[in-house]
């Protein structure tokens, strides 16, 4: 199986969900989570956890992580 497809595998219903550390006190917050027995991070709304949450590669996250940090995301991000 290929790692995007694992991605997909992982049972969210037992993932550990947390808040992210640049949570406002407004209640626009995501939550996030390592997929388990999978090599991502899902990411999900923490006031809409009903919908399905993204799913990403932890490499894909390390370099979105690194963009906000950097205040370079580009594109329809921006």
């Amino acid at each position: 199986m290929n790692s995007s497809a694992d991605l997909h595998t992982g049972d969210l219903a037992v993932a550990t969900w947390r808040k992210s550390s640049y949570t406002a006190n407004n209640g626009n917050c995501v939550e996030v989570a390592d997929i388990p027995n999978a090599p991502g991070i899902a990411v999900r709304d923490s006031k809409n956890t009903h919908l399905p949450a993204a799913r990403v590669s932890h490499g894909a996250w390390a370099a979105f992580l690194a963009a906000v940090v950097d205040d370079t995301l580009s594109g329809e991000f921006s």
